[in-house]
């Protein structure tokens, strides 16, 4: 088969689906990944494994209705130009005008993987926020009425999407249990010793969590001043970022350590106890979450969507989303009995084995599109 693969944030396609197009490419399929262009271009590394690149004229942020269209039809020209067997997008402007796109160019097999519902599907009740979500239900119920199958990386998705009624009938439906991760690469290791280490990797939004996280610790530092808290990650524009103040002010009291982003995350999960993620955001099932259990730590998260799948009774602590207080309360739990994390951190690889492994979430998506 020759599969187009289409992503909206290019370098995902490196790090998030590279086992996908290893695994597809291993089983004698051409690949053309497509994204929006980005710099570094991850052209050269996808070339290099094997798969071909195309950029697509696509502004992953905001909703233009003019620039959509254009890029709608740029999409349609570049899948006439590949001629795929078969499409599979990921993320919302991917899904809802690549799914489109291929249905005017006449691909005859799309699929789409809901990786999380996002920004527009957060719980509030304003004004913008509710026609903001009725633009996106309307636009994934255009966009999946043509695919053969949509999957969803837990339950709480499928139900919802169910429940909006955009799922079109005949498609097939699946649940992958998330991404994957790399069980290699994500190699254990012991916790260290020495003080508590609590990290939070996530873009700087707030419904990640991490303001409630910068709080937790600020208070938790006066009462533990031995422990530590980083956060990693890159600034993100829009109503739902840390504001450049916010993070001078955490700076400026000390208690959490402020990192830049980095490519590679496992010298920061190495060097940490326990991993901390606040979130509210609409996750599918959040990465950094599967590659924390990889790595054998405990995990502290919301009760929410997603992110309730990486916590079984023995290997973390669930919050309630929003609830700054328990959020203190958990990561407390771990300050003042440290031997917990220890086999917590050994359930927690136990869980991605037994769950996340990303050559068996591949094996799913590759069945479910008769290319396994």
């Amino acid at each position: 088969m020759k599969i187009a693969l289409f992503g909206g944030y290019a370098p995902s396609l490196i790090n998030f689906r590279g086992p996908l197009i290893r695994a597809m490419l291993d089983r004698g399929h051409d690949v053309v990944a497509l994204a929006p262009p980005h710099s570094p271009s991850p052209g050269p590394e996808l070339e290099a494994m094997g798969a071909q690149y195309r950029e697509v004229p696509l502004n992953r942020r905001g909703l233009n209705p003019l620039n959509d269209l254009a890029s709608l039809f740029s999409i349609k020209r570049i899948l006439q130009d590949i001629r795929p067997d078969a499409l599979l997008s990921y993320t919302i402007k991917p899904v809802v005008y690549g799914s489109l796109a291929a249905k005017m160019a006449g691909v005859p097999n799309s699929y789409s993987m809901i990786t999380g519902l996002g920004y527009a599907f957060v719980e509030d009740r304003g004004l913008r926020r509710r026609v903001l979500f009725n633009l996106v239900r309307g636009l994934y119920a255009a966009g999946l009425r043509s695919n053969r199958a949509v999957l969803f990386q837990n339950p709480d998705d499928l139900d919802f999407f169910s429940r909006l009624g955009v799922i079109p009938a005949g498609a097939e439906t699946v649940i992958t249990n998330g991404s994957g991760v790399d069980l290699d690469h994500y190699a254990f290791s012991e916790p260290p010793d020495g003080p508590p280490v609590f990290l939070c990797l996530s873009r700087l939004i707030r419904s990640k969590g991490v303001g409630l996280f910068a709080d937790a610790a600020m208070r938790l530092k006066k009462r533990h001043p031995e422990a530590v808290f980083r956060i990693a990650g890159a600034m993100e524009d829009g109503a739902d970022g840390v504001t450049a103040d916010e993070i001078r002010d955490w700076k400026r009291d000390g208690a959490v350590e402020i990192l830049d982003p980095v490519e590679d995350v496992r010298p920061l999960l190495a060097g940490c106890t326990a991993y901390v993620l606040p979130t509210y955001y609409r996750e599918g099932v959040p990465r950094s979450i599967l590659e924390a259990l990889s790595t054998g730590r405990a995990i502290i998260t919301t009760d929410a969507p997603g992110c309730r799948l990486t916590v079984a009774e023995d290997n973390g602590l669930l919050v309630p989303p929003r609830d700054a207080d328990a959020l203190e309360s958990a990561m407390e739990t771990l300050i003042t009995d440290p031997e917990k994390t220890r086999p917590m951190g050994l359930a927690s690889r136990r869980l991605a084995e037994d769950r996340f492994d990303v050559n068996r979430v591949n094996q799913i998506i590759l069945e479910t599109m008769g290319a396994a």
